[in-house]
């Protein structure tokens, strides 16, 4: 509640404040109270200010040396191991965590960040008269704050449940608000803001990294596909709502499967082919995709970085999951178990566990600690597995459709095509090749919970949620369905309470 504190008082300032040495200073280089809010450039600044905080996703965790927010929906899943005792990593491998553990805050704190910009755009793009801005411009940078703001919303409900609801900049410092359900925040929030967004003429892509059509519905057909599940329960028709939108941005999207795992971590190639919407990083700035060094095995000289930290990676039983066969296992695809040593290049550096290959950077690696990689939030592979899922469930069994491109990933990893199977079986099917093809994007958990299943790595069966038991013999029950929210929080705004079951 700490930082919605900070969101509003600067909303506030934003909009009603006024300080003559302030003004006096004659500010260029940010929107003030008196900005002339006349200029298509003015309104741009509003909508690109909703990006900003996409990089909460991959936010550093204050007092954790490697720990990033990124790491918290790893370790959850009971699939994913760490070489530092410094990121908390023993709090979530036995399931002890509090309201006060690394991440929770971190989280919390950039979602509602995002949630400020995005409120504030949403309220001022619409007041902007300006000769060089179309009626349509305007509307798709609507569109674009929409969709963000959705975004943050769908992170927050999805981890906290219910959340305080907030849809404008703040008109005072009242800022003891309560929280509400999480289907209210759907209904009301995530949901409209994304079926607007939908009426807009954004393109289908945006090569730039902006919001484009295709982002909106892949966003929507997740919305609907979690909404369908747990908690929410919403049935059949949010499946068919679901394969609706996937299917709409595989067959008119016109992104392609790349050929190749490896061509997902050449930074041509970002914003291109599969990948529909992304966390913009680029070399040429200060702030670089930090999962490059953060999946480095700790300490072992195979990179320019003076820190390499071994942050998270995959336990041997996920790795064992794998089908006999799979490339997406094998050297140098989505894990690598050696590399050359950088001061000995002719000398491999054999590791003793398995790291994760899917933002090995080699230019940052070997030369310049700069990664130019982007970090995914939607790519049609995940798109494809929705409309497997979705249709499935929608139709009470497999559409030629849905075969065909569960089919298709699989023969990217040189896997046999399945053939006629019940909806049950398909459904653990699509289920599986999410994880595999996923793992370590921060949708494993996201599935673990709306599922309320867990694919046991080690018996090959499907648990419960509740009562499955992981490699580290830590048992989950309904508590780790949601997460606490920050003591930090909860002790300013007294509202909040009662915190979640469990904490």
């Amino acid at each position: 509640m700490k930082t919605l504190k900070n969101i509003l008082i600067v909303s506030c300032m934003l909009l009603s404040c006024s300080c003559k040495k302030f003004l006096e200073e004659k500010p260029t280089s940010f929107l003030g109270p008196n900005s002339d809010l006349s200029s298509s450039k003015v309104a741009r600044a509003f909508a690109n200010a909703g990006y900003q905080n996409l990089g909460g996703l991959l936010a550093g965790q204050s007092g954790s040396y490697g720990g990033n927010t990124w790491n918290l929906m790893e370790f959850m899943t009971g699939k994913a191991n760490s070489d530092l005792g410094q990121t908390g990593f023993v709090n979530f491998q036995t399931l002890t965590y509090s309201n006060t553990s690394f991440y929770f805050d971190t989280w919390w704190q950039q979602m509602y960040l995002g949630v400020g910009a995005t409120n504030l755009a949403i309220q001022r793009i619409p007041t902007i008269n300006a000769s060089d801005l179309s009626d349509a411009s305007k509307t798709n940078m609507l569109a674009e704050a929409h969709t963000l703001r959705a975004l943050y919303y769908f992170f927050l409900v999805r981890m906290y449940g219910a959340v305080p609801k907030i849809t404008e900049p703040a008109k005072d410092l009242n800022l003891q608000v309560a929280r509400v359900p999480a289907k209210q925040i759907y209904d009301e929030i995530i949901i409209p803001d994304l079926l607007l967004a939908e009426k807009s003429t954004l393109p289908w892509k945006d090569v730039t990294g902006k919001v484009s059509m295709a982002a909106v519905k892949s966003l929507l057909a997740d919305v609907y596909l979690t909404y369908a599940g747990a908690a929410i329960n919403g049935g059949a028709a949010n499946y068919a709502e679901s394969a609706k939108r996937s299917l709409d941005v595989i067959q008119n999207g016109g992104y392609t499967l790349f050929p190749n795992y490896t061509d997902m971590i050449l930074p041509a190639n970002k914003n291109n082919g599969e990948f529909i919407f992304q966390i913009q990083y680029a070399a040429s700035v200060p702030t670089t995709n930090p999962l490059t060094p953060l999946t480095i095995p700790n300490f072992s000289g195979i990179s320019s970085y003076s820190d390499e930290y071994g942050s998270v990676w995959p336990t041997d039983q996920f790795i064992a999951s794998f089908p006999a066969g799979d490339k997406r296992v094998a050297e140098k695809q989505f894990f690598y178990t050696s590399y050359p040593a950088i001061k000995a290049p002719n000398a491999p550096v054999v590791f003793k566990n398995h790291y994760i290959f899917k933002w090995f950077d080699v230019n940052a690696v070997t030369s310049t600690t700069k990664s130019d990689l982007n970090y995914t939030i939607y790519r049609l592979a995940d798109v494809m597995l929705m409309y497997a899922e979705a249709s499935n469930r929608a139709e009470g069994a497999p559409n030629g459709n849905a075969i065909q491109y569960v089919n298709q990933i699989r023969a990217r990893a040189t896997l046999a095509p399945i053939g006629a199977l019940s909806q049950t079986s398909f459904e653990q099917e699509v289920w599986l090749q999410r994880y595999f093809e996923l793992c370590f994007e921060n949708k494993m958990w996201f599935d673990m919970v709306r599922t309320r299943k867990i694919h046991n790595d080690v018996t090959g069966n499907w648990d419960n949620f509740v009562g499955h038991k992981t490699v580290f013999n830590a048992t989950y029950s309904e508590k780790q369905l949601l997460f606490p929210l920050p003591k930090q929080e909860t002790d300013v705004n007294p509202k909040l309470l009662p915190n979640n079951p469990g904490f």
